[in-house]
């Protein structure tokens, strides 16, 4: 049998390899193989074209198979490789495959692809993107940690995509892409950016630079030492043994309302310097805005960066929550303004400014300090057509060089502004007004904002790092950046549920294929895959299993091309397709994606660093107030594990502190997952909590109030139940002709705000192509809202409904909902979570809370139901035993009679009707935001109340707010919708009593009204 075996073998080795023992040649068919195996391997990660063998190299005893580009979009790790090498050699003849075997794409074998953060790289010295870790250029000094294995130290160039730009062939401002899908690609990508991963990378300890503004506050207050435009603004200073002088060279001055050309303010004005002193007398700049309207503001300084700059000026920011103090390395930077923070100040001179002191470690040396600014503003760059004519737009690949033309010679177009907030605005424009060289920002001399803007976006990021170790033969501002990172979305559209999904862009062959300090420019690959590979691996494993993995292109792209640090260009998801927007317009998602992003980021910086990375905790849950004794307060929280990575454990945790309507304070490290304290009586008082690691700070957990009367009437237990965030509420219609997202029906809810709505859906018919970003086809959104930051869930609605309560004479406490645990619970549970049974008056908050899906549904359960067993059981329970209980939301009833994700259940109705005493009669019940007190048997309930029914900055929106209706003997209406006379709410007397709102109570428009109504309800309570 044997030598049959051995025939039949030699006889197949023949027909596959008619010369093989001659030539050692593969034959075509053989190849054709080992492309499909390779095919095999790629289509179990990514979606890209046809994997082939280009060429064969067998020379001596090597066997050198090259792979054409495709093959490189594959993320190669220890474990494929070692499977694409078995593979191959098992198709192998005999004779070949003793042979030492190479496969190679991208110029590269691939096992030399594996990232570097994922490669067993013992005994072999390989060049990294690193440096000597000098002083960052910011440190801040009132954070109670720092990280160790995290980003400390390291300095990120970070945009998000394009902005609102004059185009000059239109004469008129507009965005760079189309309004689809309730957004634009030049907003959308800031909804990731700005509120998840901007913090998350700046919570690991890393220092963020970005070319837009970030602060979406609309108010902006200059104050400088030449002047102050509002009049109002004081610039001072206060000489020590050291004395205040001005500076040799030009500064900042606010001269203008508007700038043209190739105006820069940081070359109109003078700035003040003083030397360091160690030990004697200080001296100080203080800087004291005006603040026109009570809010969250960014802060940024400006400064002088001269041969004898001190590295650790010491800026002190006085705020509503304390003060904040950073220590600046003046040494880079200077010349343009950089981001501090963002703080609350309350209106007008308050106690609110920023001071700058000579101390140092280091006598002599020279602290320079020029224009603060207070808030993002609007736009003040004017633009108009350039007087040397217009270019046509070109892509970012793009590497051909246009002709210039002029427009109409008979119409003069004037200067004008965007009129949007300067967080709308393109890069190119922030660049100008923050002092950045226009050789930066207008490569085109003015022609071509459009090109300019991604031209710039690169161009800034070598600026940054010019005269730095990162990029020491350029002129710059001397800040070592570690990375740079463009986010963008991309367009493209399919029928159905397919994802477009997740491109990476990298660049390698630039500036030799290599970085200054000789490291390879495939670092950028290194970078790519890790980012990609997180999210990909992220989404599918916690809402979408077929999201689509695309390629890691290595193309000439301007973004990935010229900076001279690696760099990443992520297209994210298409914004042009309907199912991967069903899930980019979702918070959970974004936080997700950011995640991600900044876990590929961490793995990247550290294993260019040799270090080992730990990721930051999640935000912590169960979290519940109580008092102990007195005005002695107990927070208890439980910390939550991640899934998806083993070192985001909490080692300790931060609590923040709230007095009345001051901001947090700087936070206090405890040990464990309690904290106690003693309050004052009379006030409002609030807390969150972060959990902490050696990798750096989570996000913050939901805000718990509690409050003491001085004359206590009871004490009333708050359960914050609103945690919902969500996307808008979509459909498909049967064949597919229709879908879209709508708006009337839910909004959805924000995390906290959005700055990425620009307005309802308009074209929902799938067939409609796309003509033109003013024609965008299917998915074409109004353009109502895109200057407006829309409220969402803000997590600190127990402080509201508290506030009312005290105003009352109650005292409260607060927890969250999944808290709550039943009276027959064991002591120990008893200790930390909370029973309702130990409450006289409970008040359940459910806002907006209702089942929701993630995505196209169907994946995984739905969240956020209005009452889950556990809360029902409880519910019952307290009812039973003769409790108080108070509940509002906006879908109160309709979750549980007619939510269209779910079919309805009979016990949950049950519930409704016979312990709470309330029916639903209908959903979207009014549009007014008017509810109106009737005659009932409580005489208690008076007066007319409003909440906010249209999208706005203050509140999240009630567009469906319930109608429902008494449902037992003993419950009345009590509150009607002025517009139709529907029921809005129901109270109940009986063993116990009960008051349900079809409207969130904290969605009223005024204390005034909050406290009319809440005094108006407990009053019902107590009688």
């Amino acid at each position: 049998m044997k030598p049959i075996l051995t025939s039949l073998i030699l006889l197949l080795t023949a027909g596959l390899f008619p010369q093989a023992a001659a030539t050692q040649e593969l034959s075509k068919e053989l190849r054709s193989q080992i492309g499909d195996f390779l095919n095999e391997t790629a289509r179990k990660e990514i979606s890209v074209g046809k994997i082939h063998i280009d060429s064969v190299n067998t020379e001596g005893n090597d066997l050198i198979l090259f792979a054409n580009i495709n093959c490189s979009y594959i993320p190669f790790r220890t474990d494929n490789v070692t499977k694409i090498y078995q593979g191959i050699k098992a198709l192998l003849p005999l004779e070949l495959a003793k042979r030492k075997l190479q496969i190679r794409t991208d110029h590269h074998a691939i096992e030399e692809l594996i990232p570097l953060a994922l490669r067993n790289t013992r005994g072999r010295k390989i060049p990294t993107f690193s440096y000597k870790a000098d002083t960052p250029l910011i440190t801040r000094l009132s954070v109670p940690y720092t990280p160790t294995n995290g980003l400390q130290n390291r300095h990120i160039a970070l945009w998000q995509s394009h902005g609102f730009y004059y185009e000059s062939k239109l004469a008129r401002w507009e965005w760079q892409r189309a309004r689809i899908f309730q957004t634009v690609e030049d907003l959308y990508t800031q909804s990731y950016v700005l509120p998840f991963l901007v913090p998350m990378l700046e919570n690991a300890g890393a220092t963020v630079l970005l070319p837009r503004e970030r602060d979406p506050q609309t108010v902006e207050i200059i104050v400088d030492n030449d002047r102050c435009r509002d009049g109002h603004s004081v610039y001072s200073e206060l000489n020590g043994s050291k004395m205040w002088k001005n500076g040799e060279e030009a500064g900042f001055a606010h001269l203008k309302r508007t700038y043209k050309d190739f105006e820069n303010p940081f070359r109109e004005g003078t700035y003040r310097q003083v030397e360091t002193t160690k030990k004697g007398t200080v001296s100080v700049a203080e800087w004291i805005p005006e603040i026109p309207r009570a809010g969250r503001y960014a802060v940024y300084i400006s400064y002088k960066t001269v041969n004898n700059s001190t590295e650790d000026a010491l800026y002190t920011v006085y705020h509503q929550g304390g003060k904040s103090q950073f220590k600046v390395n003046q040494q880079m930077g200077g010349g343009t303004w950089i981001y501090l923070g963002t703080f609350s100040f309350g209106i007008g001179k308050t106690n609110c400014k920023i001071v700058l002191s000579n101390q140092s470690a280091k006598e002599g040396r020279l602290v320079t300090a020029d224009a603060v600014k207070i808030g993002g503003g609007y736009g003040n760059i004017a633009r108009s057509i350039s007087e040397e004519g217009v270019t046509v737009n070109t892509k970012s690949s793009d590497t051909m060089i246009t002709d210039t033309y002029h427009p109409k010679a008979q119409v003069n177009y004037p200067y004008e502004i965007s009129g949007y907030p300067r967080f709308c605005e393109a890069a190119r424009y922030w660049m100008q007004w923050a002092g950045i060289p226009d050789s930066v920002y207008s490569d085109s001399h003015g022609k071509n904002d459009y090109t300019d803007d991604y031209k710039s976006r690169g161009i800034w990021v070598n600026y940054l790092a010019g005269g730095s170790a990162a990029n020491p033969t350029e002129k710059g501002l001397n800040i070592p950046v570690d990375m740079a990172f463009a986010f963008h979305s991309d367009a493209g559209t399919t029928y159905g549920d397919t994802i477009i999904g997740t491109l990476g862009i990298f660049h390698t062959s630039a500036y030799n294929g290599a970085y200054a300090n000789g490291a390879s420019r495939y670092a950028s690959r290194d970078l790519c895959d890790l980012v990609q590979s997180n999210i990909v691996k992220d989404v599918r494993t916690l809402y979408e299993p077929e999201w689509t993995r695309r390629g890691m292109w290595n193309q000439s792209y301007y973004e990935a091309r010229v900076p001279r640090v690696p760099t990443m260009l992520l297209e994210l998801l298409s914004h042009q397709n309907f199912a991967d927007m069903r899930y980019g317009l979702d918070p959970r998602f974004r936080f997700t994606v950011s995640r991600a992003i900044y876990k590929g980021i961490l793995q990247f910086i550290c294993s260019q660093y040799k270090m080992e990375y730990v990721v930051q905790p999640l935000p912590v849950d169960h979290m519940s107030l109580r008092f102990e004794e007195g005005n002695r307060i107990k927070l208890s929280w439980q910390p939550v594990d991640d899934p998806l990575e083993t070192t985001a454990k909490a080692d300790q945790y931060i609590v923040y502190t709230r007095i009345g309507d001051s901001d947090f304070d700087n936070g206090v490290i405890v040990n464990s997952p309690t904290y106690q304290t003693v309050i004052p009586s009379g006030v409002v008082c609030s807390f969150k909590v972060t959990a902490l690691n050696k990798g750096g700070e989570s996000f913050p957990s939901e805000i718990l109030s509690i409050g003491k009367t001085f004359n206590d009437k009871g004490t009333v237990l708050i359960i914050n139940g609103f945690d919902r965030v969500c996307a808008p509420a979509d459909f498909t219609a049967d064949a597919d002709t229709l879908a879209g997202f709508l708006d009337e029906l839910d909004h959805g809810v924000p995390y906290k705000t959005d700055i990425s709505y620009i307005g309802p859906m308009k074209e929902f018919r799938r067939q409609i192509p796309w003509m033109d970003d003013d024609a965008s086809g299917f998915g074409d959104s109004y353009g109502t809202h895109e200057t407006m930051v829309i409220a969402g869930n803000t997590f600190d609605y127990p402080a509201i409904h508290g506030e009312a309560i005290l105003k009352a004479g109650y005292s409260f406490t607060s927890c969250s909902d999944e808290s709550i645990v039943h009276p027959d619970s064991s002591p120990k549970e008893r200790e930390t979570q909370i029973c309702m049974n130990d409450y006289k008056y409970v008040d359940l908050i459910l806002g907006k809370q209702c089942q929701t899906k993630m995505g196209r549904g169907g994946i995984r359960p739905l969240e956020f139901k209005t009452f889950s067993k556990e809360m029902q059981n409880a519910t019952t329970n307290y009812c039973q035993a003769g409790g108080n209980f108070f509940v509002s939301g906006a879908y109160v009833a309709s979750d549980l009679w007619d939510n269209r994700l779910v079919k309805a259940n009979e016990e949950d109705k049950k519930f409704a009707m016979e312990v709470l005493k309330y029916k639903w009669r209908v959903g979207q019940a009014a549009r007014n935001g008017k509810v109106k007190s009737v005659a009932s048997p409580f005489p208690e309930i008076t007066g007319s109340y409003t909440y906010y029914q249209d999208l706005n900055p203050e509140s999240y929106v009630v567009e469906s707010p319930d109608a429902l209706e008494p449902a037992a003997q003993g419950a009345f209406t009590i509150l009607r919708y002025s517009e139709n006379n529907l029921s809005a709410g129901i109270a109940y007397k009986g063993n116990y009593k009960t008051c349900v709102l079809g409207f969130p109570f904290e969605a009223i428009r005024t204390v005034t009204e909050r406290e009319l109504l809440m005094k108006a309800i407990l009053t019902f309570f107590e009688h």
